[in-house]
């Protein structure tokens, strides 16, 4: 098959679809990658095919309005006025992304694809209708096919459970208010204004849309009532680089000492990196502990670098984590996952969106301490954390057993025989 995959978002958003775009290239058919031009490094060294699309809302990572929307999570009055200042700075970076993504597909590397496999916030169901193609909506967080099993997870608000099918439709009623730069899109592609054109769950017959969902089943509260056309296959990782090796002064660092703890909150930062710098230093200092320190896109910043601390800029997950006594992250799907494969116990401290689900469902499977939210995070609480997970016998343990059978679920490795199955 040729299947072009499309995604947009930061690093950890794209790496899962250059995973599995690595995944199908292995099982010996043509995958391109459409992704934002600047996540370029995740494709080349493993030989992906890549087609670039403009960078979008990632030139965003530095405003204050969006470093506000992570801060607040959109709580409350203030953070509703912030998610409609961002939407409106978002919609026309979009449109250029949309733009971008119809030419790989009408004369690009998209040509003569078989397949169409995307993210849920990116034209990939139109664009497979202009090809005659099936598509395939591939999702990293459990927020897009409603179940009673539990409410959805991108809403902070607790709910009966008789309502937990409902809440599923406010985060699909979110992608409607790109339904413009869609029929904009639609009209340049030369595709009717159909019935249901805008339901990432339909295909244009109106039955149901083949979904893969790239995380462990294992995390999920519950039983999930899921429809047969929706396959939970278990998180998709990215190798290291064919013939990566470490830094010398990192691999010098972890030959020095017991095992350090890894503490990397990626490109999740709130309007002050320089406190979360502070707080992290602070933690790591009372704790006692070593520890590999990523700054990631501006998730903190720190000044002074407590004595046993190494400053990296960054390392494949699959070789680092499991040289670490505990990873302390923001909760991203992909770094919990990529965690708890590695058998390490984790201390998350969540920002915004699904972080605090898999926060809350990290402690609650007994591979995490007690969650701490960086709204609230203090030196002492974070130190003490640390300690924790770092020590303590029990988070260790279930963290290895868990993660022995996330490793065995090989979740690429199942997306690619569903994949198969459609051709």
């Amino acid at each position: 098959m040729k299947v072009l995959i499309l995604t947009h978002g930061t690093r950890g958003d794209v790496q899962p679809y250059a995973a599995l775009a690595l995944a199908l290239k292995r099982a010996g058919h043509d995958a391109v990658l459409a992704a934002p031009a600047a996540m370029a490094g995740l494709a080349t060294p493993h030989g992906i095919a890549f087609a670039p699309v403009h960078d979008g809302p990632n030139t965003l990572v530095d405003d204050p309005g969006l470093r506000q929307a992570i801060e607040t999570n959109y709580r409350g009055l203030r953070g509703k006025k912030i998610a409609l200042r961002v939407m409106r700075r978002t919609k026309p970076l979009m449109a250029a992304v949309f733009g971008d993504m119809a030419d790989v597909v009408v004369d690009g590397a998209g040509q003569g694809a078989d397949l169409v496999v995307h993210a849920p916030g990116v034209p990939g169901r139109h664009l497979a209708e202009r090809l005659g193609v099936p598509a395939v909506l591939a999702t990293l967080q459990p927020v897009w096919v409603p179940t009673a099993a539990f409410r959805n997870p991108m809403l902070p608000l607790p709910l009966p459970r008789a309502l937990n099918r409902a809440s599923y439709f406010p985060v699909r009623l979110m992608l409607r208010s790109f339904g413009g730069i869609v029929d904009d899109l639609r009209e340049r592609l030369e595709l009717p204004r159909r019935r249901g054109r805008h339901d990432i769950l339909r295909r244009p017959d109106g039955g149901p849309a083949t979904v893969l969902q790239g995380f462990s089943p294992h995390l999920l509260p519950g039983e999930p009532d899921y429809p047969a056309w929706v396959h939970t296959t278990g998180f998709w990782f990215l190798p290291a680089p064919p013939g990566w090796t470490p830094p010398a002064k990192l691999a010098a660092f972890l030959a020095d000492g017991p095992a350090p703890v890894y503490v990397g909150f990626g490109s999740m930062a709130g309007t002050d990196p320089a406190r979360v710098g502070r707080v992290v230093a602070q933690a790591v200092r009372l704790s006692g502990v070593r520890a590999v320190l990523a700054s990631g896109w501006g998730g903190m910043r720190v000044e002074n670098l407590p004595e046993g601390v190494f400053p990296l800029e960054q390392a494949p997950h699959d070789w680092l984590f499991p040289r670490m006594a505990a990873i302390v992250h923001h909760g991203g799907s992909g770094t919990t996952g990529a965690a708890l494969a590695a058998g390490r116990p984790q201390v998350i401290c969540p920002f915004v969106a699904d972080q605090p689900f898999w926060a809350a469902r990290a402690h609650a499977a007994g591979i995490a301490v007690p969650p701490q939210p960086q709204r609230r995070l203090t030196p002492d609480a974070l130190a003490a954390a640390i300690r924790l997970a770092a020590t303590d016998p029990r988070p260790a343990a279930t963290a290895a057993d868990l993660g022995s059978r996330v490793r065995a679920e090989d979740g690429t490795g199942r997306a690619v025989a569903i994949l198969e199955s459609l051709s």
